[in-house]
């Protein structure tokens, strides 16, 4: 790129529009779809629309080229052939919402909620006529005389050369899209990296090349669905992860009453659960169960409802409890090292201390764990460590981390209003400032 093609670029800015202006752009297109006198196609080319309610327009044709529409709102709209090419959709609620036959080439949609979203025939294979500016990180078209700024990407975002251009993948990092119809979608290279497919209709979907590192597609519909070249790591199916009840030594019913007799006798009856990497999502009722001091490092949880569970002083390292609902749950002393927690419900969850004995205070464990896109309001983190934790646009409104341990935590995005943080430790934490 010349040095006068990126001067230009720098001086490119993006036209923010206001919910009112937005709404009456979309209105006109909806006469233009009706074909009534003043109706005119809507044109969001480029434009900042980020957090704005567009929920339950008629947008179908709509030209959303290049914009930032980051945490906007559509649930529930219209958007069947509209052109979102290359555009910033990241935390965008799309619950519902219809696009069928729609150009989502190149687009970004990490953190997006996509639950029941109709995406039968749109095509999100990656964009081949982008090049990236090395002075803005922003993405242009060098084909275009007018230089249009395409979208700003997360430097994560997965490039590829050819022929001098940049590919850039369709970002659906961490995204959430339960029984989404993806059929026949075109997905070649998209990054899926922790996306949520459960129950998706993924018939005759390209998925060749895929990055599905972590991702869920148990009770989805896979029929001709191409994987070929796929980054199939640690995929979640409903096949049994890790250890299932057939190599347990007794039944689950019974390991489980044996512990509670442990636990209520204070080790005098009973035994202790050893259920390490178990996959729990066959167990029912886990919420009504005391599963204090449980050894199940490496185990799944994913989904499962654990409001109200007693899992304190649990050895829970290493385990999947993503989109797992924990809210009120008594967390305290637990060890949650390296676990994955994305998308989890952490509200009003106690993670605070364990008192063992006279004199010992157990602190719960989180170092390293991944705790994003969470909902934890109200939960208290009291003198827990969350050293090298990712709370990455996680809600933390009115959340207790008073003498907690966030030393190089990422906190990129996360919601602290309310949040006490008195006497934390937060050397090298990353996202927020956070005064002494």
């Amino acid at each position: 790129m010349s040095a006068d093609l990126a001067k230009q670029i720098d001086r490119i800015t993006y036209r923010r529009l206001t919910q009112e202006v937005a709404s009456r752009i979309a209105r006109r297109h909806e006469m233009f779809l009706s074909s009534r006198l003043g109706g005119t196609r809507a044109n969001f080319r480029y434009m900042d629309l980020s957090g704005l309610d567009l929920s339950g327009m008629r947008l179908s044709g709509a030209d959303f080229t290049g914009a930032i529409l980051s945490e906007a709102r559509f649930e529930g709209s219209y958007l069947n052939e509209a052109i979102f090419f290359a555009a910033d959709l990241r935390r965008a609620c799309l619950r519902r919402a219809s696009l069928i036959n729609a150009d989502l080439r190149g687009i970004c949609l990490r953190g997006a909620d996509l639950s029941g979203a109709e995406l039968r025939e749109a095509d999100l294979r990656e964009c081949m006529n982008a090049e990236r500016t090395h002075s803005s990180g922003a993405w242009v078209s060098p084909t275009n005389s007018e230089l249009s700024v395409v979208a700003n990407v997360q430097s994560r975002l997965s490039e590829a050369s050819l022929g001098g251009a940049i590919a850039m993948q369709v970002d659906l990092t961490d995204s959430i899209m339960r029984d989404c119809c993806l059929a026949h979608a075109k997905l070649h290279n998209a990054s899926m990296r922790g996306a949520i497919l459960q129950g998706a209709d993924l018939e005759g979907a390209d998925l060749t090349g895929a990055d599905l590192e972590g991702a869920v597609i148990a009770g989805a519909r896979l029929r001709d669905t191409i994987f070929e070249g796929a980054n199939q790591t640690r995929l979640l199916t409903d096949e049994v992860v890790g250890r299932g009840t057939t190599e347990l030594p007794a039944s689950i019913e019974h390991i489980l009453d044996r512990h509670l007799r442990w636990v209520q006798s204070d080790g005098a009856d009973g035994q202790v659960a050893l259920l390490g990497d178990f996959d729990f999502r066959c167990v029912g009722g886990l919420g009504t169960r005391d599963l204090s001091a449980l050894v199940a490092p490496g185990a799944t949880f994913f989904g499962l409802d654990l409001s109200g569970a007693r899992l304190c002083g649990a050895q829970l390292n290493g385990a999947d409890l993503r989109c797992a609902n924990l809210r009120g749950a008594d967390m305290r002393g637990v060890n949650l090292s390296n676990a994955q927690l994305t998308g989890a419900d952490l509200r009003d969850a106690d993670f605070g201390p364990l008192s063992v004995g006279k004199k010992r205070v157990l602190p719960a464990q989180l170092r390293r764990a991944t705790v994003r896109y969470c909902q934890a309001e109200g939960a208290d983190f009291t003198y827990a460590d969350l050293k090298d934790a990712d709370l990455s646009h996680t809600n933390l409104v009115g959340a207790s981390l008073r003498n907690a341990s966030l030393s190089d935590a990422t906190l990129t995005g996360a919601t602290i209003t309310h949040a006490a943080f008195r006497d934390v430790f937060a050397v090298g934490v990353v996202g927020v400032k956070l005064l002494p």
